[in-house]
């Protein structure tokens, strides 16, 4: 990257994109607040429902708030590059963190689908 030609973000262009990045996590915090707030109704009115069912759902809300959360700051981080090869260094290291916790993310519903499933499974 050494090669790369050296290319000035104005300031002012990161700034603008910093107030759209807080705008935007202003606007998924109201989502996410929502969200809980819907969560613990359905958890509240139907004890029918699977504690493992709820326990994936629960794991699955946690799963997307921390992805959402990585986005903010990857996006936040890319604001504030001053040239082009610090951004394309800041999205390698957050491709690289996503892969490794979209992986075990997926194991961990994976297994938590796993037990649901067995625990479904009629005793003999």
């Amino acid at each position: 990257m050494a090669d790369m030609p050296q290319f000035e973000i104005p300031a002012t262009v990161r700034e603008l994109a910093e107030r759209n990045v807080e705008q935007a996590r202003s606007a998924y915090n109201q989502f996410l607040d929502m969200a809980r707030q819907t969560q613990d109704l359905v958890a509240k009115s139907s004890d029918a429902m699977a504690q493992s069912a709820r326990e994936l759902q629960v794991k699955a809300l946690r799963y997307a708030e921390q992805n959402m959360d990585a986005n903010f700051a990857f996006v936040s981080d890319l604001a504030r590059a001053r040239d082009l090869q610090e951004y394309v260094e800041i999205q390698s290291r957050y491709a690289q963190r996503q892969m490794q916790a979209y992986t075990e993310q997926a194991q961990e519903l994976g297994r938590l689908m796993a037990d649901a499933a067995q625990r479904a499974q009629p005793r003999r």
